[in-house]
């Protein structure tokens, strides 16, 4: 029962993150670590429980959902299926003992692109240009890493599709919805067809994310945009220090 009341609370604060700031997998898999599930089965059943709140931001973001600089949702959509189904699979097949070497790695991935934030498409695009084919082959790994593991995954699309795109990065933050949700939700879908998935763990969390979620942001949009960022950066980089201590 306490793991549960653990799991309940990291569900909040998961889905008020995701809702306002993103990172929530930074809580959600350390949660589900913490209550004694194996890696690969604690990033599963983190992922099938915070799915809903991707499901409904994207729903809330219906109304302006378009393409990326000319390229329909078409052809983004598909690609980023393929992709989240790829890095599903990937997950299923690789041995519990390499998921654990190599999970430390994959959040310090994560917080250094939630730490760069807009700053990171920026200097990428000093940098670098890329057309249109380059762009949907890159969505394509991107979306495996989405299905794989996931932490960050919205600003690490973003920041790519600026290379092509120089728009604001909160423009871009419906598509990334539709895009995150379209990857997380073929891994979901292979999760549960494989049985790695909890299910009392996921349903302790899934409840309180999608409460998070709403009544989490609605108190956050109060609190300035950089209190919120500075949190995130922080929890993560304490969780991925966590993460390698426990490992190395």
């Amino acid at each position: 029962m306490r793991h549960y009341g653990l799991l309940v609370l990291a569900g909040l604060l998961a889905g008020t993150m995701n809702a306002v700031a993103g990172g929530g997998s930074f809580v959600g898999f350390p949660a589900m670590v913490f209550a004694g599930l194996p890696p690969i089965a604690a990033n599963a059943t983190s992922t099938v429980a915070l799915f809903p709140g991707t499901v409904a931001s994207t729903w809330a973001y219906r109304a302006d959902l378009t393409g990326i600089a000319g390229i329909s949702l078409k052809v983004l959509l598909p690609i980023s299926l393929a992709g989240g189904l790829v890095g599903a699979i990937l997950l299923l097949v690789t041995p519990g003992g390499a998921f654990d070497l190599v999970i430390p790695w994959l959040l310090l991935l994560a917080t250094l692109t939630f730490a760069g934030g807009r700053r990171l498409g920026e200097w990428l695009r000093r940098y670098a240009r890329i057309g249109r084919g380059p762009l949907l082959v890159i969505q394509f790994i991107l979306s495996i890493y989405g299905g794989y593991f996931g932490g960050a995954i919205g600003l690490m699309m973003m920041a790519v599709w600026t290379l092509l795109n120089g728009a604001e990065l909160k423009a871009f933050a419906p598509v990334r919805t539709l895009l995150v949700s379209a990857a997380n939700g073929m891994a979901v879908l292979c999760f549960l067809a494989a049985g790695v998935v909890r299910l009392p763990e996921m349903l302790a969390m899934m409840l309180s994310a999608v409460a998070g979620g709403y009544y989490g942001a609605r108190f956050a949009r109060h609190l300035p945009p950089n209190v919120l960022r500075v949190f995130v950066v922080l929890l993560s980089a304490v969780v991925t220090t966590g993460f390698f201590l426990r490992k190395y």
